[in-house]
């Protein structure tokens, strides 16, 4: 059974106000503890193993959570990270909240870091205007020839693992018309997105090399696939995802990429060559995904075409099934996936917030609820 772990990154807001609150570097002090490395696991369910890391904006952190193999430790650990984050944050007046975007209209203030600095210097507004929040996956591999073989065959899938976070609806006091605008704010970087397929690790590297030999990325951090390699574990790191507002919908995603990670790994092995589908129809793929989540159709990871949101979900469930029966997770993983194509996403719920209270400081107080529920069905 393959380790897994999880990064989410947290917006902070005045507890009173529902402000922007900067004072992550207040709250992390300089010598903030690094995240876990994932070859080991986890023993305990409940205390928060894993690390509090800062993010590019002082009215952010991240929640690192410590590698585990059971799927509901892993829930109740990233609980817990949420849980450490806002007890932290509640030091300084703050509370730790799960937002793809900030709703309201505001600034931001940078992390006084050389290389944020360096980043601001050559992106300008695309950096000062950076304030999303995303929800990255890191499931274990036991090489890069096998990661690259799994980013080959997970690629048309990861449109809706998109599609079932969305989670940032609103951007600068206005809604965007998208369920993850963050999405649309994060394909300005250089390299975000979906990628062609690799074919080898080696030519993985040698890509990677050739941006890099460019000088437009600052350095391989900047490497922003919608699924890469990680640089300091032997993971697949699945970065597509909002930050999700409810903890159990977190959890579901992560067991989903796990089994869709050993899923591909066992294709690989078998001989079964990937999908080859344009990366030109996996922008369009990820467009609808990030324009209306499970509220209206996507287009479907196996026929290339329009069909309900509830179709292309049953398809990556039927797909990865057999994996979560062995991992014993099949049963509450459809419950929550179905129970999000029925009930919406965040992004549904902040707009059924807004449509009650017509005020963006109520969906975010409603959202510092949601971030802290405890997770019912892990």
């Amino acid at each position: 059974m393959r380790s897994f772990g999880v990064e989410e990154e947290l917006l902070l807001v005045d507890a009173k106000t529902g402000a922007l609150a900067p004072v992550s570097e207040q709250l992390l002090g300089d010598n903030h503890q690094a995240g876990p490395s994932m070859p080991g696991t986890a023993d305990s369910p409940i205390a928060y193993t894993g690390a509090l890391a800062p993010e590019l904006k002082q009215e952010q952190l991240e929640a690192v959570s410590a590698p585990y193999k059971d799927l509901r430790k892993l829930a109740a650990g990233l609980r817990a990270g949420r849980a450490e984050a806002d007890r932290q944050a509640k030091r300084f007046g703050a509370r730790a909240v799960a937002l793809g975007t900030y709703p309201l209209q505001a600034s931001t203030q940078l992390v006084r870091r050389p290389r944020y600095q360096a980043m601001e210097g050559r992106y300008g507004m695309t950096l000062r205007e950076q304030l999303t929040c995303g929800f990255h996956i890191h499931v274990g591999v036991a090489s890069d020839d096998e990661a690259v073989a799994v980013l080959d065959r997970i690629r048309v899938w990861l449109p809706v693992l998109l599609a079932l976070s969305g989670n940032s609806p609103y951007w600068q006091g206005a809604d965007s018309g998208y369920a993850s605008f963050r999405y649309q704010v994060w394909k300005r970087w250089p390299t975000a997105g979906p990628t062609e397929l690799f074919g080898s690790a080696s030519a993985y590297h040698s890509l990677v090399r050739v941006l890099l030999d460019c000088d437009v990325l600052l350095d391989e951090g900047m490497v922003y696939f919608d699924a890469r390699l990680s640089r300091r574990q032997p993971t697949v790191e699945i970065r597509v995802a909002d930050v999700c507002l409810e903890a159990d919908h977190a959890a579901a995603l992560a067991g989903i990429c796990r089994a869709l990670v050993e899923t591909a790994a066992r294709e690989w092995l078998d001989g079964r060559p990937p999908l080859a589908v344009p990366t030109e129809l996996l922008r369009l793929a990820s467009w609808r995904a990030s324009k209306s989540a499970v509220a209206d159709d996507l287009i479907h990871p196996l026929r290339n075409g329009r069909c309900p949101a509830r179709a292309a979900v049953g398809a990556l469930l039927k797909y990865v099934g057999p994996v979560l029966a062995e991992t014993g997770d099949l049963e509450p993983v459809k419950h929550m996936a179905s129970r999000i194509v029925r009930t919406g996403t965040g992004a549904d719920r902040q707009r059924a917030v807004f449509a009650r209270h017509s005020k963006l400081t109520d969906v975010v107080f409603d959202a510092v609820r949601r971030t802290h529920l405890p997770v019912a069905y892990l």
